[in-house]
């Protein structure tokens, strides 16, 4: 008895696509609506009919949960480069349900050729490399950019009866499929020991390699014997070949003779020992990590887990700013699967733990090196539960873009920072400093209710009537309490806005911060701005919470006199238009973000000449001052973690190399009170004492006592036990 333990899948090789290719495509829709897992399309280009990948695609974009395949495709006819594209191309607009099947075009001809368009597919699929080449003696590349970005690789298997091609499926392979008419048993059973073998002389798993076996409808009618293929020779994909119009087989096959193969197998095999959890091949395991039970992921992840080899590490490694390196990202589609992630990292707690949404923390803890990353990016439902008190619950993993967008057609929006690519679950837990702040406070003075998976696995519910403490600890110090899965918020009544950027002459910048501050804390709070200065020019960004042009020219009149302009552009539009002026980018950071942040309550002589000493020295490339104040300051400091109230002014700046940026930033440090977590990356201990005043860092301290006595949550800004437990080394 030979069997390697994979779920059994049904299929149906489609023909007739070269004469009618629609009449092929609408039966493979129809396969899926009978139940099939998977349609094959063969290549018939050389009989002067469809391209299979074309009529993969086409039918792709018709269906939603099969699996499409281009088989029998000939390594000799097209440059593999061309065909990793395509079934690249394929694979992102299926969701991941495409597949490619090889062939060398006949029996006994030199296989170099489909082993090297397999190394030449696999390499374009691998980004996380910059660049690939190949000097092969068919399929060559130079220095070619490998892409597009997949979530999953296309798996790739080989089709044919040759005893040399089944070696080489042993090999490289990540299937093998035989046409039963043209092998037979006994003929399998010899193929697939030789397919064995050389996988095992390969240093791979058997199981790495699953079996597929063609038939026609006389074959399909024999359960016993289809029992004995699964059971006896390890199929794990019967694919029933069927020519166009031919529906009476195609339903009598998955009604009658798929459920009974099925029982048959599974009565004939130990209980369990059939499974739908993939088995990595030994290249892509070769790249794993020390100290994670890669084989022990919970089940329920299996299908999302990126690991280092795997084709969608190259764009999880890292986030917008920094390099990483993780040794496994667990990406969760929904709150039992985010516990199941808390679970597996408590069994893990010797590795960095990062916890992502959007990817665009400046802090740069939602990557690591060698650890683990919780990833909430999937959960990004946006969904409005009151239309009348305009209650709006997000998803963690949804982008503030995205909310916008969602609220801007009830005419609402909600205070969110400036960049719509950011997560909403970073911001949302840390505070939220945006263009509507001073109008309508922060990002977290608008959440009524959050969900998160506490350490222990559990989901609860936070509000102002229920795990209370949680609550206030949630709004501004969340991500050292769990991992927040859902808010709700109360989002305001926003018709357009006026939206200025103005760019001036500074020469002296100093002397345009103090007067800066002067004009910004006394502007009605309906306007919110956003500084960014360097040496000799000074650029403004603000909003306006009116759609009157008088109103927003009056309210920006006093800020287009502090210098002379350079440039000017006001115009009036919908906040989500504001949101969305930026265009979404890969997250490809790298090195490490420095930045420092600090609160002020004023721009003092003392604050705009160290700023400006901090400019001229050239070590931040980096420096904004965003306004708050206003109705974030009508919040009493003790009703939220966030407790810097009382501060007019939030400063960012950024810069290439720690040692050099804290020397010229301490004298500003020194005139500051306090520090925005959100846009600090110093690790020393000193910075939380500057983010929480003394009584709201022990209140925080008290609570991760309660919630998180581990410490498992602690690679942020660690909040530690009041206990003082620390994380256990071993």
């Amino acid at each position: 008895m030979t069997n390697y333990g994979h779920r059994i899948r049904f299929g149906v090789e489609v023909l007739g696509g070269s004469d009618a290719p629609g009449d092929a495509v609408a039966l493979a829709v129809l396969a899926e609506e009978l139940g099939y897992d998977l349609v094959v399309f063969p290549d018939q280009v050389g009989e002067g009919g469809a391209d299979a990948l074309s009529l993969a695609a086409w039918t792709a974009a018709r269906t939603r949960t099969v699996q499409v395949a281009a088989s029998r495709l000939d390594a000799r006819a097209r440059p593999a480069s061309v065909v990793a594209r395509g079934a690249g191309s394929l694979q992102l607009l299926s969701g991941g349900r495409g597949m490619l099947v090889l062939g060398s075009g006949s029996a006994g001809e030199d296989l170099g050729v489909v082993e090297e368009a397999v190394a030449v597919i696999r390499s374009l699929q691998d980004t996380s490399r910059s660049r690939v080449s190949s000097a092969g003696t068919y399929h060559r590349l130079a220095d070619a950019e490998p892409g597009p970005a997949l979530d999953r690789e296309v798996p790739l298997w080989l089709y044919g009866a040759d005893t040399a091609l089944a070696a080489l499926a042993g090999r490289v392979a990540d299937g093998w499929v035989a046409d039963l008419d043209e092998v037979g048993v006994e003929g399998l059973a010899g193929l697939n020991a030789v397919l064995d073998r050389a996988a095992i002389d390969a240093g791979r798993d058997v199981r790495e390699v699953r079996r597929s076996v063609t038939l026609t409808s006389g074959d399909a009618a024999d359960v016993s014997a289809l029992v004995a293929l699964v059971v006896d020779h390890g199929v794990s994909s019967v694919v029933l070949r069927v020519r166009t119009g031919d529906a009476t087989q195609l339903r009598t096959f998955i009604d009658d003779v798929a459920p009974a193969v099925r029982e048959g197998a599974e009565r004939a095999l130990p209980p369990g020992a059939l499974s739908s959890r993939p088995v990595r091949r030994a290249d892509v395991r070769a790249r794993r990590r020390p100290g994670i039970a890669y084989d022990h992921v919970p089940d329920d992840l299996v299908a999302t887990a990126v690991e280092p080899g795997d084709a969608a590490f190259g764009k999880v490694r890292s986030t917008y700013l920094r390099g990483g390196n993780p040794g496994l990202v667990l990406r969760q589609r929904n709150a039992a699967e985010v516990a199941s992630a808390v679970g597996f990292a408590r069994e893990h707690m010797h590795l960095p733990l990062g916890i992502r949404s959007g990817g665009h923390g400046i802090s740069g803890r939602s990557t690591n090196d060698g650890g683990l990353v919780i990833d909430v990016g999937a959960l990004n439902a946006i969904t409005v539960l009151d239309e009348a008190a305009r209650v709006v619950r997000i998803g963690a993993g949804a982008r503030w873009r995205d909310v916008a967008r969602v609220l801007q057609p009830h005419g609402w929006a909600l205070s969110s920072g400036d960049y719509g690519g950011v997560g909403v679950g970073g911001l949302a837990t840390a505070g939220g400093i945006g263009f509507l702040a001073r109008k309508h406070g922060l990002t977290i003075d608008h959440l009524r209710a959050v969900e998160m998976v506490l350490a222990d696995g559990t989901l609860v519910r936070a509000s102002a009537t229920e795990n209370t403490e949680l609550f206030w600890a949630a709004r501004g110090a969340g991500a050292n309490f769990g991992v927040a899965v859902a808010f709700e918020f109360v989002v305001d009544e926003i018709d357009q806005v006026g939206w200025a950027q103005l760019a001036f002459h500074a020469p002296d910048p100093a002397a345009y911060l103090e007067a800066f501050g002067r004009v910004a804390v006394t502007t009605p709070r309906e306007t919110t701005p956003f500084l960014i200065l360097g040496q000799g020019i000074a650029q403004l960004m603000a909003m306006v919470d009116s759609s009157d042009p008088d109103v927003i020219v009056s309210q920006l009149q006093p800020f287009a006199e502090i210098a002379p302009l350079m440039q000017q552009q006001v115009v009036i539009a919908p906040y989500a238009a504001v949101m969305n002026m930026f265009p979404e980018t890969p997250h490809n950071g790298r090195g490490e973000p420095v930045s420092r942040s600090a609160f002020t309550r004023e721009i003092t002589p003392g604050f705009a000449a160290a700023s400006a000493d901090l400019i001229r020295s050239g070590a931040s490339h980096w420096y904004q001052i965003r306004t708050v104040g206003g109705a974030v300051a009508d919040v009493a400091p003790d009703a939220t973690a966030y407790a810097h109230r009382d501060a007019n002014f939030a400063l960012a700046v950024m810069g290439a190399n720690a040692q050099r940026l804290d020397r010229w930033f301490e004298p500003v440090r020194r005139q500051s009170h306090g520090l925005y977590l959100s846009f600090e990356s110093d690790r020393n201990p000193d910075r939380i004492a500057d983010a929480f005043p003394s009584a709201t860092l022990d209140r925080l301290r008290r609570l991760k006592a309660q919630l998180d006595p581990d410490n498992l949550f602690q690679d942020n800004f660690n909040i530690t036990p009041a206990r003082d437990h620390t994380r256990n080394a071993s």
